[in-house]
C-alpha cells in the first residue's frame, strides 16, 4: 500500500473492510506519533511503579502484528528476531529486551511488521473477504476470521496507545488525541 494512500481515520460511511482497516490505521498512526522521534532515554522511560516503556511497546506491537497477521492469518513462520527467541525461558522477551535496542532498530522493527501486516491483509482481501478464516485455530478448534483479527488489533492498539499517552506526556509533555496532519 502506498504510504500516501494509508487512511488516517475510518471513512465516515465506508464499507466494513475500509472502516475496520481505517480504524486500525488511525490507532497505528496515533501510536506512531506518541512513540515517535525519541532517543534511547525516551524509549526507556517509565511512569510510576510500571516497568512499561515506549520501546517495549514498539517491540511488543511489532510482535503482535507479526503474530496475528503473519502467523495466525497467513500461517507463515515468524522471521527474525522472533524465530530465535526461547519464549518458554522468557515469555516477556520483547518487553525485557527492548531496553538493549537502539531507537532506530525499534522503529524499524515496528514499521516492518506493520508493512508485513498491511500486505497480508491486502493479499487476503484480494481473493477473500472479512469472513476469511485464519489458518490458525484456537485450542477449542475454532479459527478467527480476518474481521475478528482486525477487531483484536484495534483493541490492542487502543489499550497500548493509552499507555503511550501517559509515557509520552511524562517524557516531554506531548499530549493530544490525534497526530498532526
Amino acid at each position: 500500500m502506498d504510504a500516501d494512500a494509508i487512511p488516517t481515520e475510518p471513512p465516515v460511511a465506508g464499507n466494513e473492510a475500509d472502516t475496520l482497516i481505517g480504524s486500525l490505521e488511525r490507532q497505528r498512526a496515533t501510536f506512531a506519533w506518541k512513540a515517535g522521534g525519541l532517543d534511547a532515554d525516551g524509549l526507556r522511560a517509565t511512569v510510576g511503579a510500571s516497568t512499561m516503556t515506549l520501546g517495549g511497546l514498539l517491540k511488543h506491537l511489532a510482535l503482535v502484528e507479526d503474530d496475528y497477521f503473519t502467523r495466525r492469518l497467513r500461517d507463515r513462520r515468524l522471521g527474525a528476531p522472533w524465530d530465535a527467541v526461547d519464549w518458554d525461558a522468557d515469555p516477556n522477551w520483547e518487553w525485557d529486551s527492548a531496553a538493549e535496542d537502539t531507537p532506530e532498530s525499534l522503529y524499524s522493527l515496528w514499521n516492518a511488521a506493520v508493512a508485513r501486516s498491511r500486505a497480508a491483509v491486502a493479499e487476503t482481501l484480494e481473493t477473500e473477504n472479512l469472513g476469511q478464516l485464519a489458518r490458525f485455530t484456537w485450542p477449542d478448534g475454532r479459527s478467527p476470521s480476518l474481521r475478528r483479527i482486525l477487531v483484536d488489533l484495534i483493541e490492542e492498539y487502543a489499550r497500548h496507545t493509552g499507555h503511550a499517552d501517559l509515557l509520552r506526556e511524562s517524557i516531554d509533555g506531548l499530549t493530544g488525541e490525534d497526530p498532526p496532519r
